[in-house]
């Protein structure tokens, strides 16, 4: 039996990651294209790329993260290159990781984005209010109004796009009710 691919997205500040703990508590195995890009900068051959496409972001001659996130939320351009040197290289980590497992679920930030929708059996979109979502980016990682609207810019518009053949699951609660829905939306696909 092939293995089942679940991606797991929504708009920053939606609460992807609590789904995901909680999914991982359920039992099922859940991987993240954050760790994956995370252990990316500390490769060598990555520094190296990413060196070579962004020089202006780097003092002491090393790719400094605080420069190139202000570079790619200000130019659209930059956000592209960023994407078609670190995207190809997330995702095929992360099949290889999602290889090993049955059923397997993984938080894909910018699945829309990289337009790798079509690589996953199930999309889980997680929709919370765009006020909720502010409020909690500003509480999580202390960005200002503009900081925050500038890492909207650089996804899709979930208030709009069409969700069609996803799954959306509304986290506008707490966690406990994120919880409950999640449990639900795991009977729907039959996996509990």
């Amino acid at each position: 039996m092939q293995n089942k691919r679940i991606a797991i997205t929504g708009g920053i500040g939606s609460g992807k990651s609590e789904l995901c703990k909680i999914i991982a508590k359920f039992g099922f195995p859940v991987f993240s294209c954050d760790e994956i890009s995370n252990q990316l900068w500390e490769e060598a051959f990555y520094q190296a790329r990413l060196l070579s496409a962004f020089p202006d972001c780097t003092k002491e001659g090393k790719i400094v993260r605080s420069l190139l996130s202000e570079k790619i939320f200000a130019d659209s351009e930059a956000r592209k290159k960023l994407n078609a040197i670190s995207h190809p290289l997330i995702m095929q980590r992360l099949f290889g990781q999602m290889a090993k497992h049955k059923v397997a679920f993984a938080e894909v930030p910018l699945l829309f984005e990289s337009r790798c929708e079509t690589e996953f059996d199930e999309i889980i979109v997680v929709i919370r209010q765009k006020g909720l979502r502010i409020s909690a980016l500003k509480k999580r990682n202390g960005w200002n109004e503009s900081q925050i609207h500038a890492r909207f810019a650089g996804q899709i518009d979930y208030e709009s796009h069409d969700f069609t053949n996803c799954q959306l699951l509304y986290n506008n609660g707490s966690v406990a009710e994120l919880e409950t829905n999640a449990q639900k939306l795991l009977q729907k696909l039959k996996l509990f």
